[in-house]
C-alpha cells in the first residue's frame, strides 16, 4: 500500500516538475545584455521575483524526485 502511495506522489511530483521548468524563462540573454537591460530592477531582484521562486522550488522539487526514486528501488517496501 506504502509503494502504491509513494508511486503516486512520484507521479504528481514528475509533472509539476515538468510543469515548473517549462514555466521557466531561458538562460540566453538575448539582446537584452546588450543595451543593460540585465542591470533594471528585475535583473537585480531576480530572487524575489516568480522566475527566482520557481528555480528554488525546482530544486526542491528535484530533490524530492531524487529521494523518492531511491526509496522506490529499495526492496524493503
Amino acid at each position: 500500500m506504502l509503494r502504491i502511495i509513494l508511486t503516486v506522489v512520484f507521479v504528481i511530483l514528475c509533472i509539476a516538475m515538468t510543469a515548473m521548468v517549462l514555466m521557466q524563462e531561458g538562460k540566453s540573454a538575448g539582446l537584452g545584455a546588450i543595451s543593460g537591460a540585465a542591470e533594471s530592477y528585475w535583473g537585480k531582484n531576480k530572487g524575489r521575483s516568480m522566475e527566482g521562486n520557481l528555480v528554488k522550488y525546482t530544486k526542491i522539487v528535484a530533490a524530492a524526485i531524487f529521494i523518492l526514486a531511491i526509496v522506490l528501488n529499495l526492496k524493503v517496501l
